[in-house]
C-alpha cells in the first residue's frame, strides 16, 4: 500500500440489518455476515500499517433494540472474545473495549476482560471494540472521573480521561450503509478526522472498498487549521 497511511482508523460498521433485508433474511444473519466482515477488514487494515483500529459495533443507544436482537448480538461478542483472542496474541494484536461494561451482560464482561488480558502484550497494533459505547457519555464520564481526582482540566489529562486515554487522534473516520453522520461515536476524538462515508451496507465493505478509502485519505490536504 502506498500513499499517506493513517495511523489511527476507526469504522462505523453500519448496514448489517439492512443487508439482511434486502435478502430476506433475519437481521441476526445480517449481524453474523457482519462479523465475518469485520475479522477480515480488521486484518487488513493492520495489514495496510494502520496502528490503530477502533470500530463502532454497538452503541449504547443500540441497547433500546429488541431483546431478540441484542441476544444475538451479545452471542456474536461472545464468539468472537473466545475464539479470536488467540489468533490476535499470535499476530501480535491487542484487543481493548470502549464503552459502559455495565451495560452489557456478564458473561459478556467476563470475555471481554479475558481477552483484553490475554492480547495486552501486542505490539504490533490496537483494535478497539465500542460495544454499548456513546462519545457523549463518555465526555461525561470522563469529567466525572477528573473532578473525582479533583485534577485540572487540561486537555492531556481529558484526552488520558475518555475511553481512547493513550490513544492518538483519529485520522480517518469511515461509515457505511448509506448514513451519513457520526452518530454519537469518538465525538472528541474525530475532531480532524477526515471522513469517508460508503453507499456500502458493511457486509460488502470489501478489502477493496477499504483500499479506496485509504486512496482517498492519501489524496487529502491536512492543515490543522494552518496555512
Amino acid at each position: 500500500m502506498s500513499g499517506k497511511i493513517p495511523r489511527h482508523v476507526a469504522v462505523i460498521m453500519d448496514g448489517n440489518g439492512r443487508w439482511a433485508k434486502k435478502r430476506l433474511l433475519p437481521r441476526a444473519a445480517g449481524h453474523r455476515a457482519g462479523l465475518t466482515r469485520m475479522i477480515g477488514l480488521s486484518d487488513h487494515i493492520f495489514a495496510c500499517g494502520v496502528e490503530y483500529c477502533t470500530l463502532f459495533a454497538l452503541s449504547a443507544e443500540n441497547l433500546a433494540r429488541p431483546k431478540e436482537e441484542l441476544d444475538a448480538l451479545f452471542a456474536l461478542f461472545c464468539e468472537y472474545f473466545s475464539e479470536y483472542a488467540e489468533p490476535l496474541k499470535e499476530k501480535g494484536i491487542r484487543l481493548k473495549t470502549l464503552g459502559d461494561p455495565a451495560l452489557v451482560p456478564e458473561n459478556v464482561r467476563k470475555l471481554m476482560r479475558e481477552a483484553e488480558e490475554k492480547t495486552r502484550l501486542g505490539e504490533r497494533g490496537t483494535l478497539s471494540l465500542a460495544i454499548g459505547y456513546g462519545g457523549r457519555q463518555d465526555i461525561v464520564r470522563a469529567c466525572g472521573l477528573l473532578a473525582q481526582k479533583g485534577e485540572p482540566v487540561t486537555a492531556e489529562n481529558f484526552a488520558a480521561a475518555l475511553s481512547t486515554g493513550g490513544m492518538p487522534a483519529v485520522d480517518l473516520l469511515i461509515r457505511t450503509g448509506k448514513e451519513k453522520r457520526l452518530s454519537n461515536f469518538l465525538l472528541y476524538e474525530a475532531a480532524y478526522a477526515e471522513l469517508y462515508f460508503s453507499d456500502l451496507y458493511f457486509p460488502d465493505f470489501s478489502d477493496e472498498a477499504f483500499d479506496s478509502a485509504l486512496a482517498e485519505f492519501a489524496r487529502r490536504d491536512r492543515r490543522f487549521g494552518k496555512l
